[in-house]
């Protein structure tokens, strides 16, 4: 049965309310970073009298809307709610104080705010006003749905994702080394819909040399584009590429000891150069992942190329893999290179989320397998 069908007959329990406030975060996708995504039902006498959702960093978080959507019928209901209100003043009041002021009898709680400024401190502050607080109802959910922001409040890493897109027999460019347009137009458009969903884009200097691509989310309508970054350890970026059209903030990743004159001519392309440890000619990986955290940047999604897609895995340092498989051959061509250090006895395991169809292609996303 269901959701409609189970309100129409009052037999909705807590988890179906907070599936339903978890399908409304959904909505804000793309929009609220950097705040998380979150959503809110109000329910009284079984029956929902109030609902909202985060739309967009700034505007009045969703326990606010749906306190509003509720009005008078707030008093003595229940509040289901993805993630902890918060105890704060940031752009917008605290949303305890607002739950307090409203009569909520009950409120339950999917996931616990990672965030120290309030981790803890928002159950706290509504059980101290006598209101009755469930915490957990489907906690893995919510946790999933803001997986970037869950990792970067605990680690203050990024969350770190891999899109590949390969042929049948594995291969991610041609044997010219052309990889544009393995996948389908529809794959594409999946794309430019992630990349609105994620604060950093990082490809390799071949990936920008091969194909020239622009990094910028198209065809969508994300709020912000996102920061683009391009691995480059000794300044090879062709001064008229795509990437630096100035669409979006643009950051070449290269060595500590890159030459002057190159970085000067990147620089004055409004590009900014960020100088970082390498090691036989290649940045540092773990060391870039860590430096764009320090500079706000919660996620980041890396597309290319082969090399850097292999020191990821490698290294242990990819939360989550997009790999798209296109029903095509090469024979010939490129794969993942330097893909050493696994064997059939000790792989690389991942376990798969979902699979979803585009035009023909296959995407697979994924996640490592708990060690």
């Amino acid at each position: 049965m269901d959701t409609r069908s189970k309100l129409e007959f009052g037999r909705m329990n807590d988890e179906d309310f907070m599936r339903l406030a978890l399908n409304l975060a959904e909505l804000g996708r793309g929009f609220t970073r950097p705040n998380p995504m979150v959503g809110a039902v109000i329910v009284k006498d079984g029956r929902i009298v109030g609902i909202g959702y985060h739309k967009k960093a700034g505007l009045p978080h969703a326990e606010r809307i749906a306190l509003a959507d509720a009005g008078e019928h707030a008093r003595n209901a229940t509040m289901f709610v993805t993630l902890e209100p918060c105890v704060h003043y940031g752009r917008t009041p605290p949303c305890a104080d607002a739950i307090i002021e409203a009569g909520l009898a009950r409120v339950v709680v999917a996931a616990l705010d990672p965030n120290p400024v309030v981790h803890g401190k928002g159950v706290q502050k509504l059980r101290e006003a006598g209101i009755s607080v469930t915490v957990g109802i489907l906690e893995k959910e919510a946790k999933r749905l803001n997986e970037a922001f869950f990792k970067y409040m605990e680690t203050g890493k990024p969350f770190v994702a891999l899109k590949l897109a390969v042929t049948l027999d594995g291969k991610l460019a041609d044997a010219t080394g052309n990889s544009k347009w393995i996948s389908s137009a529809e794959s594409r458009r999946f794309v430019h819909k992630l990349r609105g969903e994620y604060d950093g884009i990082a490809v390799g200097i071949n990936t920008v040399l091969a194909d020239d691509p622009m990094l910028t989310a198209r065809t969508v309508y994300p709020p912000a584009q996102p920061t683009r970054f391009v691995i480059d350890p000794h300044l090879r970026i062709p001064l008229n590429s795509k990437v630096l059209n100035g669409d979006a903030r643009t950051v070449i990743v290269a060595s500590e000891d890159a030459d002057e004159s190159k970085l000067r001519a990147v620089h004055s392309k409004g590009a900014e150069v960020w100088q970082l440890p390498s090691k036989d000619g290649r940045i540092d990986l773990s060391r870039f992942i860590e430096v764009a955290g320090q500079h706000g940047i919660q996620s980041l999604l890396f597309e290319g190329g082969g090399a850097i897609a292999a020191s990821l895995l490698r290294n242990g340092l990819v939360d989550k893999l997009y790999m798209f498989f296109a029903p095509k051959m090469f024979g010939g061509g490129h794969g993942i290179a330097h893909f050493d250090g696994f064997s059939a006895v000790r792989p690389l395991e991942f376990d798969i989320d979902r699979t979803l169809d585009f035009d023909g292609d296959v995407l697979i996303v994924a996640y490592p397998k708990a060690k």
